[in-house]
């Protein structure tokens, strides 16, 4: 499976789950939005995370597991039983690691083997990663990778498109690897250590405009197992979960559960459609001064919102609602996506073939 696939998937609901086996990691980066560090203990029980993903049936599972963290290869056996199980239901897997193991000369091989039984290898790299592990350690390991017979990417971070360390890594991997592996470019945004640089997030939008939101469509398993609608870390980390984001918990409710909790939700699918504050406004309720994602969180509950949506977004007609919506986010594929939620200006790296005579800023 290519980065490509992986993130042309991205606005359909349900098409993948996001799994955070752990916030425990050996890498202790300025950026985290985890916040991360191996004094961490947080992390859903294995055995729940086994049985939910082994719930997966050839007839409903997602199209994508995406195994996360914290670091995941700290758990090589759970994340090789995991891809195993979502594979065996015909799901496809991939993992994202910040190459920790890099610093060896060799690959350890539990964690060789783990990465073996995935579909996608990811490699986080950015200048806060480069401070815990040498660039030509990862892409060394990640030679050693491709050898395997796994597809691989880089997960790249910078503050923006004049961000000169986006300029020089990405001209670095596509020397490199002779353009043949792909990126996928994020800004940092201010969680967890990041909280207190980073640039703020984005306001609210025009109430009167409609501002899908495409991060509600992937069920997330936190690291208390507690399964979200969303995959914002304020969303990820604070308690209680809002009504509307909450999916159910990974020791009490099967795939099939949440999955269907995520399809039909009325409120979710206006999320999805047209944006939490303009289906607060549809509801009536007054805008408030605080960010997007702050202003989707404050809707749990409210039954005006709950009862706008549902004169709009349920039964049938809401579900082909969903669809389009989903469909109008796919739109100019994987480069339109990182176009609107990653960094434009390096959108083309997420198809490492198209990207190789195409500069930042110029992007077609």
């Amino acid at each position: 499976m290519e980065l490509a696939e992986l993130v042309g998937l991205r606005p359909f609901p349900a098409a993948g789950l996001l799994l955070g086996l752990t916030r425990r990691c050996p890498l202790r980066c300025g950026h985290c939005s985890t916040g991360s560090d191996l004094t961490v203990r947080e992390e859903p029980d294995a055995g729940q995370l086994l049985r939910f993903v082994g719930s997966f049936t050839e007839e409903n599972r997602p199209d994508v597991v995406m195994l996360t963290g914290g670091e995941p290869l700290l758990l090589p056996t759970l994340t090789g039983e995991l891809s195993f199980l979502a594979r065996r239901a015909g799901s496809r897997t991939a993992v994202l690691s910040g190459m920790f193991f890099a610093r060896s000369k060799e690959i350890p091989p539990a964690i060789l083997r783990a990465i073996a039984q995935v579909d996608h290898f990811s490699a986080s790299l950015d200048v806060h990663h480069e401070r815990e592990v040498a660039r030509a350690d990862v892409f060394r390991a990640l030679h050693r990778i491709r050898e395997s017979g796994v597809s691989v990417s880089f997960h790249l971070t910078g503050t923006g498109a004049s961000d000169p360390y986006l300029a020089d890594i990405t001209r670095a991997i596509d020397k490199e690897f002779g353009g043949r592996v792909p990126s996928l470019v994020n800004e940092v945004r201010p969680f967890g250590r990041a909280a207190s640089w980073a640039r703020p997030a984005r306001t609210g939008p025009d109430p009167a405009k409609a501002a899908p939101c495409s991060m509600a469509a992937w069920p997330v398993v936190a690291f208390d197992g507690s399964v979200l609608a969303c995959c914002n870390q304020d969303t990820v980390d604070r308690r209680p979960v809002p009504a509307h984001l909450d999916l159910g918990h990974i020791g009490s409710d099967d795939w099939g559960t949440v999955r269907r909790r995520a399809l039909e939700s009325p409120v979710l699918r206006m999320i999805r459609t047209v944006g939490p504050t303009h289906l607060a406004a549809r509801a009536g309720v007054a805008p408030r001064p605080v960010s997007y994602c702050d202003g989707c969180r404050a809707l749990g509950g409210d039954e005006a919102v709950a009862a706008a949506a549902r004169a709009v977004a349920a039964g049938p007609a809401g579900a082909l609602l969903d669809l389009a919506a989903a469909e109008r986010g796919a739109r100019g594929g994987p480069q339109g996506v990182v176009r609107r939620h990653g960094c434009s200006a390096y959108a083309p790296l997420v198809n490492a073939g198209s990207a190789r005579k195409t500069e930042p800023g110029r992007a077609q």
